[in-house]
């Protein structure tokens, strides 16, 4: 009896790929002093990669591996979704980490974000009373505190892998034969 690799496990290699991609973002924003708040476009682009481009590449990839190279020209929905929450829980799981030791390792970094933010804030609602400002301050802080943003990003990205893998399941969807 041959022991088959299951669709999980035939994506881990996209999933890395995909989380130290995220993270290489990040640091290059970071080293070259980007901010996506003051450069909407390099915002733009970098979200349209992370939630819509690279999640379908990968779970398209690794769907179309499994189903070439693995399970001899078969797939299945469930298994594509399988492979697609795979992909996203662990390359956000792979940031939501480097986050924390990022934030551990540098937390003056959180504190120019927040006042970035606010100088915008300030800068796009010019009538803003200084109780509005603060409270949303405070909301922003909130979900800047790592605790929060490593689950909820994790949530955040297998939603979004969900929605990818059932495009792409049916894209590349071929069920074994019955008999």
């Amino acid at each position: 009896m041959t022991e088959t690799l299951s669709p999980g496990k035939s994506a881990m290699n996209y999933a890395i790929t995909f989380g130290i991609i995220m993270i290489l973002e990040f640091v290059i924003m970071y080293v070259l002093d980007i901010n996506p708040q003051e450069s909407p476009i390099v915002g733009a682009v970098i979200n349209i990669l992370n939630y819509l481009v690279l999640p379908f590449l990968f779970i398209y990839l690794a769907a179309n591996h499994y189903k070439t190279k693995i399970n001899h020209g078969f797939i299945s929905l469930g298994e594509t979704i399988k492979i697609g929450l795979t992909i996203s829980a662990l390359a956000a799981l792979m940031y939501g980490v480097f986050y924390l030791i990022f934030d551990f390792i540098f937390p003056e970094f959180k504190d120019e974000l927040l006042n970035q933010i606010q100088e915008i804030t300030v800068k796009q609602n010019p009538t803003m009373t200084s109780e509005q400002l603060k409270m949303s301050m405070k909301f922003v802080k909130m979900f800047m505190n790592p605790y929060v943003v490593v689950p909820f990003t994790i949530i955040m990205y297998c939603v979004i892998g969900l929605i990818h893998s059932l495009i792409v399941g049916v894209i590349v969807k071929k069920d074994k034969p019955v008999f």
